[in-house]
């Protein structure tokens, strides 16, 4: 009897080596990216992808371009892919990233209330748009959250020669899609990238008043954790999952997803 208790217990003990093995082999990375990329639905329409290659969890932490970064200058990530050139170079040249690689681009656009009492439909460029905006004093929701969409707002902003200070200026402190919303039932002008925007639009009380300025093109960088700085990075799995979003097949991933038979983001690996 004895010997039939010993042998069950060594079973069960061999059973549950087996399944925490199999959890410490179980290989998973962490990615932060803006709330763009996941909004617009790519990010799960390329991780079904990517599953059919690797064996690899891509967990998705999905937050505003600044916080994306100051995770990866923290060590809570792996690899961020991001679109605010700018910080992205600081993240690279202070040592927190390596192997910065070009993986897609959209655009911005303005977007308002259908009666479009500042006549932003008519404006040439983004900065009248926003000139428009703001001699109106007519409402413009901003994200104000460090965002990549953020930062590239307030470089327009800056173009009129200072940040925005009239009484319709509003700032929600959320992602895009919050913003967006916000806009909506306030019925005020926003910034948003397309993707959110083609996403979103048929829930929303808004239409499109501003396009095609050269301004308003949203470049989109992967870049890896530097383990120099953070030794317990997964890098080789995360360069693995950089390397198949700029890969033939990963750019062809990016450049298939479309929403109503639009293209929402633009491959532009080299």
């Amino acid at each position: 009897m004895k010997h039939l208790q010993l042998l069950l217990m060594r079973s069960v003990l061999v059973t549950v080596l087996i399944f925490v093995s199999g959890i410490a082999l179980a290989d998973s990375i962490r990615l932060a990216t803006t709330t763009s990329t996941y909004n617009s639905g790519l990010l799960d329409y390329l991780l079904n992808y990517y599953a059919q290659v690797s064996d690899t969890e891509v967990q998705v932490i999905s937050v505003g371009t600044g916080k994306a970064l100051r995770m990866g200058e923290n060590g809570d990530v792996d690899l961020v892919m991001t679109h605010a050139p700018s910080a992205e170079a600081r993240f690279v040249d202070q040592g927190f990233g390596i192997e910065a690689r070009r993986v897609m681009y959209n655009d911005f656009v303005l977007v308002g209330p259908k009666e479009d009492a500042a006549n932003v439909v008519g404006a040439q460029t983004v900065t009248d748009g926003l000139s428009l905006i703001a001699a109106s004093n007519k409402r413009f929701i901003s994200r104000g959250d460090d965002s990549g969409t953020h930062k590239k707002e307030l470089q327009l902003w800056q173009h009129l020669g200072a940040l925005p200070n009239f009484d319709g200026y509003l700032e929600s402190g959320r992602g895009m899609g919050h913003s967006l919303q916000m806009a909506s039932e306030m019925g005020a002008y926003a910034m948003t990238d397309r993707g959110t925007w083609l996403a979103l639009k048929d829930k929303l009380e808004l239409t499109l008043v501003l396009e095609g300025d050269p301004r308003l093109l949203n470049p989109y960088q992967v870049m890896l954790v530097n383990p120099k700085r953070h030794s317990h990075a997964n890098i080789n799995s995360a360069r693995e999952f950089a390397q198949w979003l700029v890969s033939s097949a990963g750019q062809e991933a990016i450049g298939n997803f479309r929403i109503n038979g639009e293209v929402l983001f633009v491959p532009s690996a080299k």
